[in-house]
Formats: C-alpha cells, structure tokens, sequence
C-alpha cells in the first residue's frame, strides 16, 4: 500500500512553454492542519530523494513536531512518485520527459497547498540540498506567504562548480551509450552504478575518507562502503529521472524566471520570510562561500554553518551531532516572529 498521495494538476504548461499532460504531485502529510490554516510547513525532497527520506527530521519533541505543525512532502518532479519520466506516458516517457525548473516546481507546489488545502500563510519552508534550493524559491516568488525559510546544504541557485559536478554525473551516465543521445532510451538502472562512483567524492570531505568514518556506519573498507552506499543507491534510481533531475539541478536559479528575469541579487533582497541559512562546513559542492554570499543579501537572514566533517551528508540525516544542530537551528527559527 502506498504511503503517499497523489494531487491531479490537469495539463501544466511549464517554464518552457511545453505542456505536460495529466501532471500530478505525489506528497505526503504529517500532523493536523489547524482550523486557522497557519500551522503549516512546507518540506520538498532533495535531488534523488522522496518523502521517506525527509523523515528522520519529522517527529514528536522535534522542531518539525506533527503534533504542533501540518507538515506537507511534496515529492520533487522527476523522483519517480510526482510526474516523472518514469510514470508519464508517452509522448513524454523516458528520455522525452519536458524539461522542468525548480520554478514550475514551486508553481505546482503552491497549487496543491492552495487549492488542496486552502492555506494562505506558511509558517517555514525547510529542506536540504536541492529541497533548500526550493525554500529560497518558496520565499522569493512568494515573499508575503512565507513566514519563515530554512536551507541546509542547499544554495539559492547552482553555482558554476556545481554545475560542473553535476555534469561529470550526467557525463558517466552518458558514457555507457557512448554519448550517443539517439541511444537515452537504452540506458537502465545498471548505467547508474559509474554515477555513484562518481558522486562518493564529492559528498562527503577529505576527513570523512581519511578518518575512515564510514567503518561507524557498519562498513569494513572503503569498497564495501562504496559499493554499499554509493552504488546502490544510485543504481535503484531511473536513469531517466536521473537525467531529468539533473536537468532541474544544473538549471536551479531562484531569478531564472519572469520576475526577476536573472537578476539573482534582487531575488535574494526580495525575500522577507525570516531566513536560517545551515551550509555544510566541508560541503564540497554547495559551499559555504555561496552561502555566506546569499546570507548577506537576504535582509532578515541567519548565518548558522554546521562544523562537521560530512561534507554535504551533514544535512542527509545520518549523523546525530549534525541532525541535532539542525533540529536545534529550526526550533529557534520556530520561536520567531516576523516584524510586521
């Protein structure tokens, strides 16, 4: 039995201009939405992740407590569960799946909150990696609607290294069909295990390796680490969602859209909600720099790095000092208001 649900968008004509037909949001809610409707916080998924995964952050006594606070889980476009190459019929499956940003993300996301649910206020949007990338969206496109964002690991747009390592992902998946793109439609699930080889170096730090930190996770070398985390996981993702994803990923500018037409600077000073920015010390990838960049041009901002050596894995949940640091950031960010 599936643990989600589905929110039905109808046809949505995104960013590009393309429609996608019968377009729908998987999303998953904890805790009761009160009878004011401001109870409410808004937590994407991450690059690869669903709702599951967001999980570890959820729970009584914590800052995302549902039995204070409705809390929606909507699951990223491309990750499988919400419209996806994966789940779309043809003419968009596969490798023909339309091009969609983290704007026509929000812009589905404000639907489900607004026409499902009727909420008009929102007490914080929160999320790691690229679910933070999103929180910075939520607060530029809708400035009087968000109370309150918080980003961990997660920039306000992709900065040009992080591009590059999103594309020597997508180039490790592309060379198993020679970068043949006529061939997209042959790749599987197998194509995915060179692209979490890849991607081992650059979520975690230099310390983590040479501390040998992943023997505290139940692993006896480093290959078994390799093999047991990094292509695992990547190797039970669609490559198709994969590249649509990554997509989203190397595209993400919260000003990449008509109303602020690229200007990123204005995008960040546009943004009202109460702001904790929580970057990873040693992230290799979204890095503090761009962070403490961002921080400084969001006027009601906060500047809270995690001093950890999991580089970008400080915010993915598994290492409880991180963990409570982040609980810790939000229930601060919780107990303030808003200067009105």
């Amino acid at each position: 039995m599936e643990d989600f649900e589905i929110y039905n968008l109808g046809d949505v004509t995104l960013q590009s201009g393309v429609t996608l037909p019968n377009a729908f949001l998987a999303y998953k809610t904890y805790g009761t939405l009160n009878g004011r409707k401001d109870n409410v916080i808004v937590y994407p998924t991450a690059f690869g992740d669903q709702h599951v995964n967001n999980e570890w952050l959820i729970g009584s006594g914590m800052a995302l407590d549902p039995e204070k606070y409705f809390i929606i889980v909507p699951n990223l476009l491309g990750n499988g569960l919400s419209s996806s190459p994966s789940n779309t019929p043809a003419p968009f499956d596969k490798a023909n799946f339309p091009q969609v940003t983290i704007y026509d993300n929000i812009q589905l996301q404000y639907r489900l909150v607004t026409e499902k649910f009727g909420i008009q206020k929102i007490a914080l949007v929160v999320g790691w990696s690229m679910g933070g990338l999103q929180s910075f969206q939520w607060g530029a496109i809708y400035p009087d609607m968000v109370e309150r964002i918080a980003s961990f690991c997660g920039n306000a747009k992709t900065w040009p290294q992080t591009y590059v390592v999103l594309d020597g992902l997508k180039a490790a998946l592309m060379a198993s069909i020679g970068s043949n793109s006529t061939k997209l439609n042959q790749l599987t699930s197998e194509d995915m295990r060179a692209v979490g080889r890849v991607y081992a170096g650059w979520g975690l730090s230099q310390t983590f390796y040479k501390e040998e930190l992943f023997r505290e996770m139940g692993f006896d070398s480093l290959e078994d680490f390799a093999v047991g985390v990094w292509e695992n996981s990547f190797m039970s993702m669609d490559p198709h969602n994969v590249l649509a994803m990554l997509w989203t990923g190397q595209h993400a500018d919260i000003s990449a859209n008509s109303l602020y037409n690229g200007e990123f600077d204005e995008a960040l000073k546009s943004i009202e909600a109460i702001t904790y920015i929580m970057p990873g010390s040693t992230d290799l990838f979204c890095t503090a720099d761009n962070n403490e960049y961002e921080a400084n041009l969001v006027s009601n901002s906060e500047y809270h790095p995690i001093e950890s050596v999991w580089g970008h894995f400080a915010g993915r949940g598994i290492n409880s000092t991180d963990n409570t640091f982040i609980d810790d950031n939000l229930k601060r960010l919780l107990g303030l208001r808003k200067n009105r």
